[in-house]
Parts: C-alpha cells; structure tokens; sequence
C-alpha cells in the first residue's frame, strides 16, 4: 500500500450515517468498479469506486457490500475475492477475510460465490432494495458499467421489489468530509506543492510539456501519491487557452507562459491546482498585469466562499470581478459591461468556465451548483482569463476547505505571488 493506513473508523463511521437513512424495510447494495478493458489481454490500472472505498477503504475488484439496517448481526456483509493460488501467482496477494475486516472495520465477511444465494434469503423480508448509480450531471456513457448491469439485474430477477436510489444519500454524506478525510486531500495538496516547486526549478526555454508532467508524475509517485487525480494540463504558448489541451507535446519557448493544471491522488483523495508561470523565469509587463488581475479575482472569490453560499453565487460573484478587470486590461469597454445583452458575450470571450466545483474522493465530486455550503465541503477557485488574440491565457487555482470560521486554503503554502515565483524561477 502506497500510503498511511487510514482507521477503519473513518470507514464505520460512514456506514453507520449510511445506515442510519435507510428504510428499515429495505437494504443497500454497494459495488465495487470494473476492471476496464484495455487491448487484448489487458485492462486499465483499476481505480475503486469512490461510494465503495468510501464505505469499506476496500480497493480489490470483484467485492460487493449489503447494509441491512434492520439486523443486529448482520447489518454488514463485506463480499470479497476467494483468493487461490492460480489467482496470486498472476495477480499477486488477494485479501483474506481477515484483512478486509481489518481496513474496512465490517466483521461479517464473506466469499463472493456466496452472494446470490445470501441475497434470495435476505428479499424474502426486505421490500426496498437501495441501488448505487453514477448521477453526475456530466456523465455520458455508452458503456453498460456495474451499476447500470446490476441494476438491471436486481430488476429482472425481483419485480415486485422496490428499487430506490442510493445516490442522493451517498451524495448528501460525502459531501461534509470528516476529519480524516480532510488530512488525506491535506497530504494530496502538499504532494502537489512540491510536484510544483520541481517544476519551478527545472524549469527552462527548450524544455518540452511532456517532460514537465514526467516530471510532476514522478514526484507524485515518490511520496506515495496513486497517480494523477486526472488527466494533467501543460499548456505552453498559444495553449494557454485550450481549457483541457492534455496533449502536452510541444516545445516551451523563450516569452511564453506555461499553464499547468494538475493534481495528485492520495489515498484516492484529490488535489487540484492551477499555476501558470513564464517559461524564460521572467514575466512580461503585459504577463504580469492580466496575472495580477486574475490573482486579484482569485482572492476576493476565496474570502466569500462560506458557509451558506452556492457554486452559483460564486459564479455570480466572479463574474462580476472578471468584468471589472476586463475593463481594466483594456479588453472591455464600460458600457458593453454594462449592457445586459452584451456583458455575458464580451465575458465569456475571456473567461468560459465556472469557478468553482466540489471536490474529494473524486477531482469533480459529488453536489450541484445549488447546493448550500456547510463546514467540511472542499471546493477549487479558479478563475482564469484567456486572450487568444495576445497568445496567451491565465488560470489560477488552490483548493478551499469551508469551515465555521471562513475559508481555509489547502493550497496556502504553494507559491503563487508573481514575486515569489521569479525569485524561485531565478
């Protein structure tokens, strides 16, 4: 295991505030992910489902958990692997009954051949069967994953039962991260400041993308980190302006910016910041003003990201800001900004994104843009202004914990001033 052991309190103490909103009537069934299909014998370096590991801490494939809140035995059962020898000299260890009780804190723990037969006695007393499913509102799959196979599974084979979703419960708890949880997006925010003070000092005219992100992925992986919690961004020149360029393939030159949007995965925790530097270790005047404006925004939109607002208020909010240095940088005029039928073409010209999403186990995580804050949701700010016509585009971005007392930046200790980042470029 690449990190810290992580208590298997944190693991019952979300079971239990899972079990706690079920019918007592009903059941919830939990799968683990795919192994994904890669080419020919292969699959893709398997990633957990984020609702399983956040319930279990399990990461093997093939497991499934049933939470029964009406037994006092049996209000757990864990479904893992029957490990065999065949099995581990190809794949290596598979967990004993013994180690998945440990990491995941269930006692009752069972071997997956067993789960059909287990299931048939357990509907003959339950009516309400809580089923998983992937409701991000940007999801578009063709792909008949797990939950979609098993859902229609659980229908075929029980009409009469009542199928309810899961995800809006699963949602409303991942949403509030509990303390361990915010120590382990901590760890991944620090892994990604020193990924980027790498990138500060190898930095150079000559040098090519891809060799900035070996060199952040390398840095992720000597301190544990599982990866890249997505697909990097290292965008130099003209790139700049491409809101997911991850071809990360050309030449950085002598005057241009390198924007890089990137974050590690720890312990399936995300991070996710956004630094855009100047390749020669000098920013131009032109450079440093629209970086200032941007950086400017960055910070009035973390002061007011509070208990009580919304994605969309802080959309609402920057906006505002982003206009006013529109005008500022001589991109706008007064009155287009003031024109209801202008101000949202001319802005979004320069600034196409939202500034803020949610974040946790997954790097866009669970909550919509109406959803309240409350203490222990994670969110990014990152505004950005892109001039295609000047060849270059800035992003900023650090990770804000909303507490009781105002926010907290995750990412406070990463440079980001333009002075500190010349004088560590020099």
């Amino acid at each position: 295991m690449r990190y810290t052991d992580i208590s298997d309190n944190l693991f019952t103490k979300n079971r239990t505030k899972l079990l706690a909103k079920i019918s007592k009537k009903g059941i919830a069934i939990v799968n683990s992910n795919d192994q994904m299909p890669k080419n020919g014998d292969q699959t893709y370096k398997y990633r957990q489902n984020s609702d399983f590991f956040y319930l279990t801490g399990i990461e093997q494939e093939k497991s499934i958990l049933i939470l029964n809140p009406k037994s006092t035995k049996e209000n757990e059962i864990l479904f893992i692997i029957k490990a065999n020898k065949d099995l581990e000299i190809w794949e290596g260890h598979k967990l004993t009954k013994k180690e998945a009780s440990e990491i995941s804190g269930i006692k009752k723990i069972k071997f997956i051949e067993e789960f059909d037969n287990y299931l048939k006695d357990l509907l003959i007393e339950t009516d309400n069967i809580y089923l998983n499913n992937n409701e991000f509102s940007k999801l578009d799959t063709d792909v008949p994953y797990k939950d979609i196979r098993f859902i229609n599974e659980i229908k075929q084979k029980y009409p009469l039962h009542n199928v309810q979703r899961l995800a809006p419960i699963l949602t409303e708890l991942r949403l509030q991260k509990e303390p361990e949880e915010i120590e382990l997006m901590k760890k991944a925010c620090e892994i990604t400041t020193q990924a980027f003070l790498k990138v500060l000092k190898m930095m150079k005219p000559g040098i090519k993308e891809y060799e900035i992100e070996a060199e952040i992925t390398g840095e992720f992986l000597r301190n544990g980190a599982n990866g890249h919690a997505y697909e990097p961004i290292v965008a130099s020149g003209k790139n700049n302006c491409v809101l997911h360029y991850v071809s990360n393939d050309q030449i950085c030159k002598s005057g241009d910016l390198l924007l890089m949007d990137f974050g590690a995965e720890y312990a399936n925790y995300s991070a996710d910041t956004t630094r855009t530097i100047p390749v020669n270790g000098k920013f131009s005047e032109r450079q440093k003003e629209v970086y200032n404006a941007v950086l400017r925004v960055m910070k009035k939109a973390t002061s007011i990201m509070k208990v009580g607002m919304t994605i969309n208020k802080i959309n609402k909010q920057v906006n505002t800001l982003i206009e006013g240095e529109l005008v500022n940088l001589g991109l706008a005029r007064t009155e287009d900004i003031k024109s209801k039928n202008k101000k949202d073409i001319v802005r979004m010209k320069y600034f196409m994104h939202g500034n803020s999403h949610f974040m946790g186990l997954d790097v866009h995580d669970v909550g919509t843009k109406d959803t309240s804050f409350k203490a222990g949701m994670v969110l990014s700010c990152e505004p950005g202004i892109y001039i295609k016509e000047e060849g270059f585009g800035i992003r900023l971005e650090n990770d804000i914990l909303i507490t009781d007392n105002g926010p907290f930046d995750l990412l406070k200790d990463e440079p980001i001033e333009v002075d500190d980042i010349e004088k560590l470029m020099k």
